[in-house]
């Protein structure tokens, strides 16, 4: 059996996507908002069952692996997260890079020796690494639009990845998954699926334009902190806002926080642009926390320690 394990964005969705048009298999396909990341709890496997995991940090599934390897399934693990002492297996295959200007979709894109780039150029775009989304794009001979296309499709299928659950989004992940896959090229399904193609494009600039009218709730220099509204549209633009402002004030780390069903806060954090480091050290802290260097989140903060958080934050960005 093929079981597929996938971060619910735009870098994990591309990424499986790019893997199964290579190799298409049926599979039992495991994913979940973006911030569910501890999706190897999940995985029931039998021996010599085949599990392929892609954009979850390792740290936080280390012990699922280490049962799913120890019953025996073939392991391949691709992601850019951290991932702290990877396990030794002979089951276990492993492509892991934290480098704060690489992505999931670009290590599977060099794994299939460049077979469907232009899905891999539009994770890194989803997933605000423009420099490098440009970078695997050269070899594709695109024009200016067509990489504005494939901009604008990455950061639509991140987009729907956010919310407090599936409910909060326009397309459960696999679902979405599932339309993207029937497309060789990106452009082949923004011209051919209209009807998905234009939901989320629709969401994202109504969404973008609520979030515009929302003032920093602490803003400095070195960092700026907003806190969005109760309702599904901040849920939902959360990241993609939090890039948006990252690429407008690159010497500025921001933290964008919406309220959770616990009673708290669900926040997430951009490095800033020009010194993409740190996000996941400040993240990491916190319990709930973890991410990468450049791009992170705390899953909740009790409302009683923002003070703490802002003060930390700031600290983690002006020394």
């Amino acid at each position: 059996m093929y079981i597929d394990v996938f971060n619910g964005d735009a870098d994990g969705i591309c990424a499986l996507v790019q893997l199964r048009l290579a190799n298409p298999v049926q599979s039992t396909l495991i994913t979940g908002i973006k911030r569910e990341i501890q999706l190897l709890k999940q995985v029931n496997v039998q021996a010599n069952d085949i599990v392929t995991v892609l954009d979850i940090s390792l740290a936080k599934n280390k012990l699922d692996l280490q049962r799913i390897l120890i019953q025996g399934a073939q392991v391949l693990y691709i992601d850019h997260h951290q991932a702290g002492e990877i396990p030794l297996n002979k089951n276990l295959t492993a492509h892991i890079n934290t480098d704060a200007n690489i992505c999931t979709s670009l290590l599977v894109n060099k794994y299939l020796n460049g077979a469907y780039a232009a899905w891999a150029v539009t994770a890194a775009f989803g997933d605000n690494m423009d420099a490098s989304a440009m970078q695997a794009a050269k070899n594709l001979n695109l024009n200016s639009s067509q990489l504005e296309q494939l901009k604008n499709l990455g950061i639509y299928i991140n987009y729907n990845g956010y919310g407090a659950s599936v409910e909060d989004l326009y397309f459960a992940p696999d679902k979405l998954y599932t339309e993207l896959v029937r497309y060789e090229s990106p452009f082949d399904f923004m011209q051919d699926n209209t009807q998905v193609f234009n939901q989320l494009q629709t969401g994202y600039a109504e969404d973008m334009l609520a979030a515009a009218q929302t003032n920093a709730e602490y803003v400095t220099e070195k960092v700026a902190v907003y806190i969005l509204p109760d309702a599904a549209w901040s849920r939902r633009i959360s990241g993609v806002y939090s890039n948006n402002l990252s690429n407008e004030y690159p010497h500025r780390a921001h933290a964008i926080l919406t309220h959770n069903m616990q009673g708290g806060y669900l926040i997430s954090v951009r490095a800033p642009a020009n010194n993409k480091t740190g996000a996941d050290e400040l993240c990491g802290s916190f319990s709930t926390g973890g991410g990468r260097k450049g791009a992170a989140g705390i899953n909740h903060l009790p409302k009683e320690n923002l003070s703490n958080f802002i003060q930390r934050f700031e600290t983690q960005y002006t020394i």
